[in-house]
């Protein structure tokens, strides 16, 4: 009698296991670190949007010091002091290049921002030299979001739902590369 209890519980395990083992040989290919391909690979364009133009404020005007007023005794006033300089530089103005804004930041770097919208979620991906880092990944209602990072220039995000997932993978390839997938129904 209590073998009946374990029964569902076991097919259940024994399901969750396979799709695992699927999931994980279908996604092989895309984690490989290796991708000669990928860098001639098209970008879909219709799921990667290209990120919102990025704004700087303007620098705050300090706000004028009021003057002493004149004491009968004194008869020079000292002129205002000047404004304290800027100590960094005003960042580079940002272009857009295959989808991907670029900007230069103050220490010198150039950076690659891109925005990806794709069916299970939305992800923000900067990349520079060798390096692919994840800014934000939002999972729609009923996704979930996950990463895999096996080596600092090569990244995959996926959003995925029972049998259906989006993978953006990006990869320093001497330049920023992505490729976006969908897997399932």
């Amino acid at each position: 009698m209590r073998l009946r209890g374990f029964v569902p519980v076991l097919g259940w395990c024994a399901a969750t296991l396979a799709s695992i083992g699927v999931a994980t040989v279908a996604l092989q290919p895309v984690l490989r670190t290796a991708t000669p391909d990928l860098a001639s690979a098209p970008i879909d364009r219709a799921v990667a949007a290209p990120p919102p133009p990025v704004t700087s404020a303007p620098a705050p005007t300090p706000s004028p010091r009021p003057s002493p007023s004149p004491s009968p005794t004194a008869s020079r006033s000292r002129p205002p002091s000047p404004p304290p300089a800027a100590t960094t530089p005003p960042p580079s103005p940002a272009t857009v290049v295959d989808g991907w804004t670029v900007t230069t930041g103050a220490d010198g770097q150039t950076t690659y921002t891109r925005s990806f919208r794709v069916g299970g979620g939305t992800a923000v991906i900067r990349m520079t030299p060798g390096r692919v880092h994840l800014v934000t990944a939002t999972p729609n209602p009923g996704f979930t979001a996950d990463t895999v990072q096996n080596e600092p220039g090569n990244l995959a995000v996926q959003f995925t739902e029972p049998n259906h997932y989006f993978v953006i993978h990006a990869v320093w390839q001497g330049k920023p590369v992505a490729q976006v997938s969908e897997v399932g129904e």
